[in-house]
């Protein structure tokens, strides 16, 4: 063990110093195209274990950076010295009481900001694409924009102060007048270097009127030099020089924003021009009038999404050349939009337009319009070669010069041979985003790239004195082009600016300042072909954007990291080279803990669901013994689920005499609180009224409830009859199961033929699809959905109940607050507001606790893995309200681990509905 990691875990929890191969090599990588590996990741909870990990780093010569979500495009994120990456304890929010104003903390969602901020109309100004994953450290150090912050709203021009560490453990708080005070007396030399430099650009009047020039348009090339000119307070130029700083100057702590409004009334139009030229013109003028986007879409981009679901047909007949506008505007109020909007058409009426522009205010066709902006990039991503990675690049030019731009760029494509290279991007800032796809597995390749950027360079800045990084930052990518778009002088600036800063270089080097002239061609990620068994996973990009949604994130592995780890195991099986202890760690951080929820998927820009790819590797790494199990267990599924009940009948002989705490631990906390006891199935009664078969699932059948009466199955039967209908039992139920649990482990044979047993009693019962076909647990339904394919009509008890038993049945309503879970399954179906509407017709105040995605209990993996369920869940306690009387789920297992981490009982929603409209009978006969 080296004397920096022996020094760190004298500073900070074992488990929180990371040094296994596997982890390191999955922080090595970030959104971007680079890689390197750090030789420690630390993981920080505050300020004081910040300034410690950085002195340790100092003592031991090795460089540090700063790591929040790791979305970031350009290599800023990733080192192989000291990897400092921001625990949960720095993502912090609190909202000023009008909204105005919202202090945050660098490890926190910028979309959760805006989640927290909406009730109030409010929302932070940065709105980049990667908003949903990635966090205010890195939106803040990257001065990352979007489609319609513009350079009005980034976080440059929103700063209302800023809390900052610097390389030689000072903490300044901006927004503190104490702080301030005392950071004069201490650093007054540092103001005073700050302060000359200013005075220095003042000074010079062709320099200061470039600078200027330059922040007309989008620019996060280099430090912020418009700080100089922008402010003469040294502590406003020092706030407004860390926003864009990536890590090279200081730690940001927190930033305090100034909130912009969200408007609740939005309208957009997709616009076609019959070329880029005349699209470009209709920019300018659109500019100065009341909208809030507009994206442009080159002929390339259209033709990339013209045949994904819901596109609009006149995609696929557009001529060559053809350029489409999306443009959406908002305002405050119903009328005032339309005042916008008509505002907008008079723009737009002198152009000739290939058909009359449309604008729509319906929010799923507003949807469906930006599915083509937002389907571009995946597009592209999804048909590349294995092996290869998709890299977008972002330049600004002036809005008159976006025309020739764009075209200038479409010949540097054709020149290099970039067929598939799409345009896309914030045409209103004259902001472009520019795809492609690169192998940097071969020589000449990396040439070609080499090339291609050279060429791409020289244009932007010698032709149209551009920005050659509009909002993704410079990072490693264009560090070496700083100098060639600024020039020597101001790139002198940013030299001093880096050493009154860090004069130890310890901070971030080789990002922004780099005088390596190759140093965007070194340290390239490769991405080994790992598809074999599940081929979709050859197209994930590392972006990062499926890391909030997955349960065991900064347990173990994130889908990312997954892949990562997947892709390293490929490439040393393809040379023949030993797994080693990467892979046997791979096999509790990549399989044991993966949840195969599949709400990565959900986030995914080009939809890769790893719970498919461990799936399939679990299959593939089971033993000949286990695999004879499995297909004892699915021949002999009555037997297998009465020895199941069982031995948990057993458990609670042993917990009535041992006690819940004991049994806990010693089964390794697979057993839980509040256990359910198996009961028998319930019976249907009533044969008069609407038929639908009922399919009580083996979970709610295996595990009962505490009493006969509240069993899952006779509840749903007993809701059923109460609502008219007269339910049926599939013959022979006892020994049927729809493949889900088979599924998991990755016994896909026996899962499918599962699942054709049931196909076959449903069919039979259902009098081959006459009557509608009822599942009682989420995971369930979607794994009958997909295998059935509409051949037969089966419904989950969320639909079902939201669509035929609420119109049906009498409801009242409780007064205390209930918990309501989105399982997994549930959210992939597209469930949350029929959840939402349900619970809300049975109680006055229901609560579905935000930051709680998938709750990590994955079928089995609660039991066998109990701390996956546990870090899944530990954001629940917070929203868990007071004198709350139960909560509310449509998963059997999902509300075991839920009773067992917050104390309250969880029941199927059925439940919920059974009490009301009884308790609504009761008093209808009073």
């Amino acid at each position: 063990m080296s004397a920096l990691i022996e020094a760190l875990r004298r500073l900070l929890p074992a488990e929180r110093v990371i040094t296994d191969e596997l982890r390191r090599l999955a922080y090595g990588t970030d959104g971007s195209f680079y890689r390197l590996i750090p030789e420690v990741v630390a993981v920080v909870n505050d300020e004081d274990q910040v300034r410690d990990v950085v002195d340790v780093a100092r003592q031991h010569q090795r460089p540090v950076t700063f790591r929040a979500a790791g979305t970031s495009l350009c290599g800023q994120a990733v080192t192989d010295g000291v990897l400092v990456l921001l625990g949960e304890g720095l993502a912090t929010c609190k909202i000023s009481a009008d909204g105005g104003t919202v202090q945050v903390g660098p490890a926190i969602i910028g979309a959760e900001v805006n989640r927290r901020l909406a009730p109030l109309g409010r929302k932070i100004g940065p709105d980049p694409a990667s908003i949903n994953a990635a966090k205010i450290g890195g939106i803040a150090a990257n001065n990352s924009s979007g489609m319609c912050c513009g350079t009005a709203q980034n976080s440059y021009n929103t700063l209302a102060s800023i809390r900052v560490l610097l390389a030689d453990g000072t903490l300044l708080d901006t927004g503190d007048a104490a702080s301030v005070a005392a950071f004069c007396q201490t650093h007054g030399w540092l103001l005073e270097r700050i302060a000359a430099l200013s005075a220095e650009v003042h000074a010079d009047l062709a320099l200061a009127a470039r600078i200027r020039s330059k922040y007309k348009i989008k620019n996060t090339t280099g430090y912020s030099l418009n700080a100089l000119v922008d402010f003469t307070d040294p502590i406003d130029i020092l706030a407004h020089l860390m926003i864009g700083s990536e890590g090279t100057l200081g730690f940001i702590s927190q930033v305090t924003y100034n909130t912009v409004p969200e408007y609740a009334h939005k309208a957009s139009a997709l616009v076609f021009f019959v070329d880029m030229e005349t699209a470009c013109r209709a920019v300018v003028g659109l500019k100065t009038r009341p909208v809030d986007a507009v994206e442009l879409l080159d002929r390339a981009s259209l033709r990339a999404v013209a045949d994904k679901p819901g596109m609009p047909p006149l995609l696929k007949t557009l001529a060559d050349g053809a350029t489409a506008l999306l443009i959406e505007t908002r305002a405050p109020s119903a009328t005032e939009l339309q005042v916008r909007i008509a505002s907008v058409l008079e723009e737009l009426a002198p152009y000739p337009l290939i058909e009359a522009p449309a604008f729509t205010t319906n929010a799923a066709e507003i949807e469906r319009l930006w599915n083509v902006r937002k389907g571009t990039f995946p597009a592209v991503g999804a048909v590349r070669k294995p092996g290869t990675t998709v890299i977008i690049e972002d330049v600004a030019v002036a809005v008159p010069d976006l025309a020739a731009c764009c075209l200038d760029l479409q010949n540097l494509f054709a020149k290099h041979g970039y067929t598939e290279a799409i345009i896309f991007g914030h045409a209103l800032e004259g902001n472009v985003h520019f795809v492609f796809t690169q192998d940097f597995g071969i020589e000449a390749e990396v040439a070609r790239y080499a090339a291609f950027m050279d060429d791409v360079c020289a244009v932007l800045v010698e032709k149209y004195d551009g920005s050659l990084k509009a909002e993704h930052g410079t990072g490693r990518n264009m560090a070496p082009f700083v100098e060639l778009e600024w020039g020597t002088k101001a790139y002198g600036l940013m030299k001093d600016i880096k050493q009154i800063f860090d004069p130890e270089g310890l901070l971030n080097p080789g990002v922004i300042i780099n005088d390596d002239p190759t140093a965007h061609l070194k340290n390239l990620k490769p991405m080994p072909a790992a598809g074999e068994l599940y081929a979709p996973v050859d197209r994930c990009i590392e972006c990062g954007f499926c890391e909030p949604q997955c349960p065991s994130h900064g347990l173990t592995l994130s889908p990312r990291q997954r892949i990562v780890g997947w892709r390293e195991l490929s490439r040393r099986k393809a040379a023949g080279e030993a797994p080693g202890q990467l892979g046997e760690d791979y096999l509790y951080m990549g399989l044991d803990t993966c949840a195969t929820c599949g709400l990565c998927s959900t986030a995914c820009p080009v939809g890769i669901e790893t719970g498919a790819l461990t799936r399939a590797v679990r299959g593939e790494n089971l033993s000949s013994v286990a695999r004879s199990l499995g297909q004892v267990a699915a021949n002999h599924f009555g037997a297998t689920q009465a020895l199941a009940r069982t031995a948990l009948k057993a458990g609670h002989i042993a917990e009535s005499i041992v006690g819940t705490s004991l049994l806990s631990r010693l089964t390794g906390g697979a057993w839980k609180e509040g256990m359910p006891t198996p009961q028998p199935a319930g019976r249907a009664t009533v044969t008069n009224g609407d038929k639908v078969v009922y399919f009580p699932t083996c979970a709610g059948r295996m595990f009962g409830a505490d009493t006969p009466e509240t069993n899952l199955s006779t509840t749903v039967i007993r809701v059923l009859e109460r609502a008219g209908y007269a339910p049926i039992i599939p013959e022979g139920v006892d020994s049927l199961c729809c493949g889900q649990s088979f599924a998991s482990k990755g016994m896909e044979a026996e899962a499918d033929q599962k699942s054709a047993e049931v196909e076959a009693a449903l069919r039979k019962a259902s009098n081959n699809g006459q009557y509608p076909i009822l599942l009682d647990a989420s995971a369930c339904s979607m794994r009958m959905k997909a295998y059935l394919a509409e051949r037969l009509p089966v419904f989950d008890l969320v639909e079902f109940a939201h669509d035929a038993l609420l119109p049906r049945l009498m409801l009242q309503k409780k007064e205390a607050p209930v918990l309501v879970h989105l399982n997994c399954s549930a959210r992939r179906m597209g469930f949350e507001g029929k959840l939402k509407q349900l619970a809300q017709a049975c109680a006055t105040q229901v609560v579905m606790p935000a930051e709680v995605k998938c709750c990590g209990f994955g079928g089995d993996r609660g039991f066998v893995v109990p701390e996956l369920n546990a870090h899944a869940l530990r954001k629940i306690h917070a929203d868990v309200p007071a004198n709350c009387c139960g909560g509310y789920s449509s998963n059997k297992t999902c509300e075991i681990g839920l009773t067992a981490t917050t104390g309250v009982p969880y029941q199927s929603i059925v439940h919920l509905l059974d009490e009301c409209s009884a308790e609504a009978a009761r008093l209808a006969t009073c």
